[in-house]
């Protein structure tokens, strides 16, 4: 769907008013919640927000399975705006219109995306360390335990091939993440859902969908990576969650 066709109000999804496919989405990420004990009643959940269609579908999912559980958890979505490539008003506005209907606390930190330390270096690792280091602050400062990231099988497929292939390392990023001798965690509730399923949802209802300037998104490995799995699940459907599987992760929910 071209982003000139009529999109349906993301409203509707707030309301309950969602197709088949898109429940299955919600109880699958919420499968997975349980699956790994993710989130547990009276959690405070920092919710890390890129303002692309991944963050913004877990934040629609996690904010439509609280009301419908008997437990409550409270939810802060932090958005980090670049200062060398700004967020525009219009977007910004949009955003908390967004967050607002999820009943989601939201806010926008403007950070440099390049700081001094790295010393005229910049690269996606370094990037990814320095919006990391940025939420860990904000969550240590306001008392948060738990992050909660977009992170869905696809990045956990290119993450496995980039450190197999070009680090000589089997590993990937984990459906929960501890940090700082478990005092931290990051969660990835979303990490067995496929990237296709959350492009469909962003093709077919209005989410404020923003891109924020990169000049390494279409040259990084990751990128390049992309149509490589696509071939691949061409022989194989489920070779995503083959590579899952690979990693036997430890199931902690009952």
């Amino acid at each position: 769907m071209a982003d000139t066709e009529q999109k349906s109000p993301y409203s509707e999804l707030i309301s309950g008013k969602m197709p088949p496919w898109v429940m299955r989405f919600v109880k699958s990420t919420g499968k997975t919640i349980n699956q790994f004990s993710m989130i547990g009643s009276g959690d405070r959940i920092l919710l890390g927000v890129s303002g692309g269609k991944d963050s913004l579908a877990l934040a629609l999912a996690l904010s439509v399975r609280r009301r419908w559980l008997p437990i409550d958890y409270s939810m802060k979505a932090v958005m980090i705006n670049w200062t060398e490539h700004p967020i525009p008003d219009e977007r910004r506005s949009m955003l908390h219109d967004y967050f607002d209907a999820l009943d989601i606390e939201f806010t926008i930190v403007d950070e440099p995306m390049y700081p001094e330390s790295f010393k005229g270096d910049f690269n996606c690792y370094l990037c990814s360390r320095n919006r990391r280091r940025i939420l860990f602050t904000i969550a240590d400062k306001e008392g948060y335990r738990k992050i909660a990231l977009g992170h869905h099988l696809d990045d956990l497929v290119e993450t496995t091939m980039m450190n197999l292939f070009f680090r000589g390392d089997f590993s990937t990023m984990k459906p929960v993440q501890t940090f700082f001798d478990g005092k931290l965690e990051i969660i990835r509730p979303l990490i067995q859902e496929k990237e296709s399923v959350l492009s469909r949802i962003s093709a077919t209802w209005d989410l404020p969908v923003v891109k924020p300037v990169c000049p390494h998104d279409q040259t990084n490995i990751r990128s390049s990576l992309k149509p490589v799995i696509h071939e691949i699940s061409r022989m194989d459907k489920l070779c995503r969650e083959h590579v899952f599987e690979a990693f036997d992760f430890k199931e902690t929910g009952k």
